[in-house]
């Protein structure tokens, strides 16, 4: 994958929130996590080296013990669909921890996703799953709306298995 092209021209596009460029499909699902700064810390972590997608069932293929940009990673799923990938950009702030990917060549799609942890005033932590996207190969434009209610189902799994992987972490 060194050396490989995105399949899309916006890289780096998720960092904005309403972005969708013409003829890509918009993703934004938004999950209540938990409360504190160790839910916020510990959801930081499950996500940044990759524990949240593989506790999932993804296989993340990657060198990299962390998301961080220009890492590449080839997400497989069911041991059948090959998505390679790469990180595109990441965010480490006191209230805010995440990242992007981009795909690459031979992903099913085309396009970004970005998975970002955010501790809000209160104190509520939240996961927020953006992504904007269109099919790349044949079986994917086949798959037409069903893939979409594929990509809101994995973002919302995303959400319980994060506040699962947190739980522990919770305040009383």
């Amino acid at each position: 994958m060194a050396g490989a092209e995105f399949t899309y021209e916006d890289v780096g596009a998720t960092r904005e929130p309403d972005f969708c460029p013409p003829g890509f499909h918009r993703l934004h699902v938004r999950t209540r996590i938990g409360e504190g700064e160790a839910v916020f810390r510990r959801a930081a972590e499950a996500l940044g080296t990759w524990e949240l997608h593989r506790t999932m069932g993804v296989t993340m293929d990657t060198g990299a013990d962390r998301a961080a940009p220009g890492v590449d990673v080839t997400v497989r799923l069911a041991g059948v669909v090959k998505a390679p990938c790469r990180v595109v950009w990441t965010v480490d702030e006191y209230r805010r921890s995440g990242w992007a990917y981009g795909t690459l060549d031979g992903h099913p799609e085309c396009g970004e996703e970005a998975f970002v942890v955010e501790r809000t005033g209160d104190g509520t932590v939240w996961l927020t799953v953006r992504a904007f996207s269109r099919p790349a190969k044949w079986y994917t434009r086949a798959g037409g709306p069903a893939n979409r209610g594929f990509q809101h189902a994995y973002a919302h799994r995303c959400g319980k298995v994060l506040r699962r992987l947190c739980a522990p972490h919770a305040q009383d």
